[in-house]
């Protein structure tokens, strides 16, 4: 039996839908328009989510004891900016031991402040390096060859003389030793990164070395922070140079010092590098793979002075003189003692070195991922940041104990 087909009633919701069909339609689709619009324009690279994660009150931060006695204020996250530059000297080697140093570097500082990375080596960077590091740094990336005549033997060099120190340090089993490119980089990082031009419009750098690692979140502008403090060199290691490789060293610093008494300041760190007042030097050095300094101090007159000085006799060839050394001695000389900053709240990794904030409220504020039992920094056989308490008369954290260096 055949029975009448019943209309079909819709829901109101259905029939609002249906009657704005077309506006609801039109609007959908000016919302995917906007949205494709900003997904061309916006370049992660340029990301403000990271600015958003900063403290921008910095004066809520706890201070490490270190950053409490040296009398040092942060700078305001307040999105200024200084001339400054992360610098890293490699090899197309280092690629790989490099890129988790980038990536460290990046996460725990430079993703909120964008900062520039200058990539320097005696060779042109391959295609490969340049692609994956430039893909990993938030700031601008510039490669740069460092020129022939300043990796290379100075006409005064004998050379036979010193490819047989070479070969003698070597056979004595000294870390780089017989290594001719250490040599070259060692003379480089003394006297003339600072000269390369791609470094010329900034201020400041921080030196990244690969293998590296940074455990804890620096919530604050580094940067900035040695131009509000009136620092001009900034370290997180120390250690004791073997004075094997430096038999001679001393005497041309002392015969600088005699020739230019001018530069070098009164209120000096030299109680950080000798122990009897200049008469030897006791091995103290900060550990270059970390500085963050200021490129207008290498540039100086005094600097320039003292590294020609020191150039012209020779033992960067002829010994083993390490940058460490070179770099500390001149910063302990030629700056005022408070011109100097030791950086004890990062937690930092060079192969074989660890520091580590020793306060555990420093560790939890900044998400440090390190064991501080493992910091052997504080102990006073190798290391000397006992020693640059002591030249700055400053006081130890009380569970150190006593500072008897």
């Amino acid at each position: 039996m055949h029975h009448p087909s019943k209309k079909k009633l819709l829901p109101k919701s259905a029939f609002l839908i249906r009657k704005y069909e077309r506006q609801v339609r039109a609007v959908f689709i000016a919302f995917l328009i906007a949205l494709t619009i900003m997904f061309i324009v916006h370049d992660p690279r340029v990301s403000t989510a990271g600015v958003d994660k900063r403290i921008k009150d910095t004066s809520r931060l706890l201070k490490p004891h270190t950053d409490e006695v040296q009398a040092v204020h942060y700078p305001q996250n307040n999105g200024a900016k200084a001339k400054a530059v992360i610098l890293t000297l490699a090899r197309n080697s280092d690629l790989w031991s490099l890129v988790t140093s980038i990536r460290h570097v990046e996460d725990r500082f430079n993703r909120n402040y964008g900062y520039d990375w200058v990539f320097l080596g005696e060779e042109r960077f391959t295609d490969e390096f340049m692609e994956i590091t430039s893909s990993l740094v938030s700031g601008k990336v510039k490669y740069g060859e460092i020129p022939h005549k300043h990796w290379s033997y100075p006409d005064l060099i004998n050379q036979k003389k010193a490819q047989k120190s070479r070969e003698d340090y070597g056979a004595s089993a000294v870390l780089n030793g017989d290594s001719e490119w250490h040599i070259h980089l060692s003379r480089y990082e003394s006297g003339f990164f600072w000269r390369h031009p791609l470094l010329k419009e900034y201020k400041w750098y921080w030196r990244v070395e690969p293998d590296v690692t940074i455990y804890c979140d620096i919530n604050y502008d580094v940067f900035r922070f040695m131009e509000e403090n009136n620092k001009k060199y900034g370290f997180i290691l120390t250690g004791t140079e073997y004075q094997s490789t430096i038999p001679t060293l001393w005497e041309h610093i002392k015969e600088f010092k005699d020739k230019h008494p001018e530069y070098i300041k009164d209120d000096n760190l030299i109680e950080f590098i000798s122990n009897d007042s200049g008469d030897t030097y006791n091995g103290c050095n900060f550990s270059s793979d970390f500085e963050i300094a200021s490129l207008d101090f290498w540039r100086s007159k005094e600097y320039g002075a003292y590294f020609d000085h020191l150039d012209r006799t020779g033992g960067f060839f002829y010994e083993l003189w390490d940058d460490s050394p070179i770099h500390s001695i001149a910063a302990s000389l030629l700056l005022a003692k408070d011109e100097l900053h030791f950086f004890d709240g990062f937690g930092y990794y060079h192969p074989n070195f660890l520091s580590c904030p020793l306060e555990s409220s420093i560790r939890k504020q900044n998400q440090c991922i390190c064991d501080p039992s493992r910091d052997q920094t504080w102990e006073s056989n190798y290391f000397c940041n006992r020693k640059y308490m002591k030249a700055r008369n400053l006081p130890l954290l009380k569970e150190l104990g006593e500072n008897k260096v």
